[in-house]
C-alpha cells in the first residue's frame, strides 16, 4: 500500500533557532535551517470494497510537540485517525491539547482519538492533562481522546506499525516501523533486538543532535554508522540542533544519508495486517 511520510518537524528540543542565540544556523536565510520540535506525520488512502466508494484518507501522527499546532495548519491536517509517542518529555507531548478541535470532529462522528503510549509516558500524559483524562475531569471542551496501550504491533485501519525498542540515555522509549520505512528519533543506543527488526527498511529516519557526543542523543558519526549497519536505500537525519547547518552538514555526508527538513514528504510502502514482510 502507497503512503506519504511527512516530516512536521526536524528540531530538537529548544527548536531552531534557539531563544536568543546569534550563531550562524539560528540567524540563517535558509528555510531548511528553521526546525520546529521533532514529529512526523503517516498518511494514506484506505481503498473502500465497495466500488465506487472513494478512498478514505488516513492520518497517524508521532508525538504532538509543542508546535503541533502550527504543524497542523501548515500541513493542512484536518483529520488524526491515531497517534503513537515515543516517550514522555515535553518536546514530544506538549501539544496534545491541539487535537483538540481534531478530536471534537472525531467525537461527533462517535469515536475518541486513540493515544498509543508506554505505562511510563501514559503515566505522564494523564499526570500533566489530569484536566483531560482524570475520571473527575469537567472541563467542557477538553479533548476527546483515549490512551491505549503500545503493543508490539499496532493496527490502524489496516496498517501495520510495528514498535521499535530504543534507549535514550537509560530510559526505553520507542522508534517506530511501518512497511518498508522506519522512525527513530531521541537515541542514544539501539539494542542488537532492535536492529533485526530494521532489517528490509528502505527509508530510514534517525536523530543526529550534533558532532559533539552527549549522554542521550546521537552524534552524527553514530547515526551514519547504524544506517551503514541497517543498510536502508536512503537515510534521513532529524531531531537536529542548532550547531548543524543543513547544506554543511549534507555535504559531509555520505549520499546515502541527508538531513531531512521541516515539510519534507517521502513516498513510503506500508504493510498490512497480515502481509508476509
Amino acid at each position: 500500500m502507497n503512503g506519504t511520510l511527512t516530516f512536521l518537524g526536524t528540531g530538537t528540543s529548544m527548536g531552531v533557532p534557539t531563544i536568543g542565540c546569534p550563531c550562524s544556523v539560528c540567524t540563517s536565510s535558509n528555510p531548511r535551517d528553521r526546525r520546529l520540535r521533532p514529529s512526523v506525520m503517516i498518511r494514506w488512502n484506505e481503498i473502500q470494497p465497495e466500488s465506487g466508494v472513494a478512498p478514505r484518507h488516513r492520518a497517524v501522527v508521532i508525538d504532538t510537540g509543542p508546535d503541533f499546532r502550527e504543524q497542523a495548519l501548515r500541513t493542512g491536517l484536518a483529520h488524526v485517525d491515531a497517534v503513537f509517542y515515543t516517550h514522555g518529555h515535553v518536546d514530544h507531548i506538549l501539544g496534545l491539547d491541539d487535537l483538540r478541535p481534531l478530536s471534537f470532529i472525531a467525537h461527533r462522528a462517535g469515536g475518541l482519538i486513540p493515544l498509543y503510549a508506554s505505562p511510563h509516558t501514559a503515566e505522564i500524559l494523564e499526570r500533566v492533562y489530569d484536566y483531560t483524562f482524570s475520571p473527575n475531569a469537567t472541563y467542557a471542551t477538553r479533548a476527546r481522546v483515549e490512551i491505549r496501550p503500545l503493543a508490539d504491533r499496532t493496527t490502524i485501519h489496516g496498517v501495520e506499525f510495528l514498535r521499535i525498542p530504543v534507549l535514550h540515555g537509560d530510559m526505553e522509549v520507542a522508534g517506530f516501523r511501518f512497511g518498508n520505512a522506519a522512525y527513530l528519533t531521541d537515541v542514544s543506543e539501539i539494542p542488537e533486538s532492535s536492529f533485526e527488526l530494521l532489517e528490509g527498511v528502505e527509508t530510514l529516519v534517525l536523530p543526529a543532535l550534533r558532532h559533539k557526543p552527549h549522554p542521550s542523543h546521537a552524534t552524527v558519526a553514530q547515526a551514519v554508522g547504524w544506517a551503514e549497519r541497517i543498510g536502508a536505500r536512503q537515510t534521513f537525519l532529524t531531531h537536529i540542533a542548532h550547531e548543524l547547518g543543513h547544506d554543511e552538514t549534507n555535504s559531509m555526508l555520505p549520499e546515502s544519508v541527508r538531513m531531512a527538513w521541516d515539510g519534507l514528504e517521502l513516498p513510503v510502502t506500508l504493510r498490512r495486517a497480515g502481509e508476509a514482510a
